[in-house]
């Protein structure tokens, strides 16, 4: 066999183990519930919400009132690595007029069963349907894809999403274009496509500097919805939470 001929083989064989690889991990790449920190000390009003889907998973989830009643509860999706009860607190800090609700995802503890992109937006639309009050959803990363889906469904008062995307599926090409994504992944949101049929009010921020989800994913779901305010900012994925002007911002956005 000549050398060339070993060469290629040598590299259809690599190129197929990224592709396996690919198709084995990516459940624990797009849900990584081993990163998830430990949840902080929460205010002393904080409640603890339990609910039971139609499928059998058992999720758990956190209130903290507000002090106005009258304003639309702060409905949260957080990033597959943040734990639910630090978005809550985080979102209770920056309006604590308004009652937050944020649950832990699916499979994430201590809610029961496997995470995956259909399950999650099935399950917001669940946890809607129990608040029984005005909503304003909001989600980060991942969870603007959650929060995108349940604006299709459901009429919001208002959608706040934070390093936002088009489409999950393309964020993945996107990071490995080299390797046959679209034909493997199988945890789609198809935010741009969703909130073309949504009919509340949408504000997107946008990080600028985003590393993790690549600026012209932000940029085409923007221009998918010429109506939305935009809101960008100087900053990373992960290190837009601690810009000076990241909360000032999302406060405007929520008035």
């Amino acid at each position: 066999m000549s050398l060339l001929v070993k060469t290629l083989l040598t590299g259809v064989t690599l190129y197929a183990a990224l592709v396996a690889a690919l198709a084995f991990f990516q459940h624990s790449l797009v849900f990584p519930r081993h990163m998830v920190s430990a949840p902080p000390s929460l205010p002393a009003q904080a409640e603890r919400l339990r609910i039971s889907t139609p499928d059998g998973a058992e999720l758990h989830g956190v209130r903290i009132p507000g002090s106005d009643p009258s304003r639309p509860i702060l409905l949260g999706f957080p990033g597959n690595a943040w734990n639910a009860e630090a978005m809550a607190l985080f979102l209770h800090q920056v309006s604590p007029t308004q009652t937050v609700v944020v649950f832990h995802y699916r499979g994430y503890a201590p809610s029961t069963g496997t995470p995956s992109a259909q399950a999650l937006m099935s399950d917001a639309i669940a946890i809607h349907d129990t608040l029984g009050a005005s909503v304003t959803a909001l989600g980060f990363s991942i969870g603007s894809g959650v929060a995108a889906h349940l604006a299709a469904m459901r009429d919001l008062e208002q959608v706040v999403l934070v390093t936002p995307f088009d489409s999950l599926a393309q964020v993945a090409a996107d990071s490995l274009p080299y390797l046959p994504v679209r034909w493997l992944f199988r945890h789609e949101m198809a935010a741009a496509k969703a909130l073309a049929r949504n009919g509340s009010p949408v504000t997107l921020i946008i990080a600028d500097r985003d590393e993790v989800i690549p600026a012209k994913r932000s940029d085409a779901l923007a221009s998918a919805l010429p109506q939305a305010r935009i809101i960008r900012q100087n900053a990373g994925h992960n290190d837009i939470y601690n810009q000076p002007e990241f909360v000032p911002a999302l406060r405007r956005a929520l008035r």
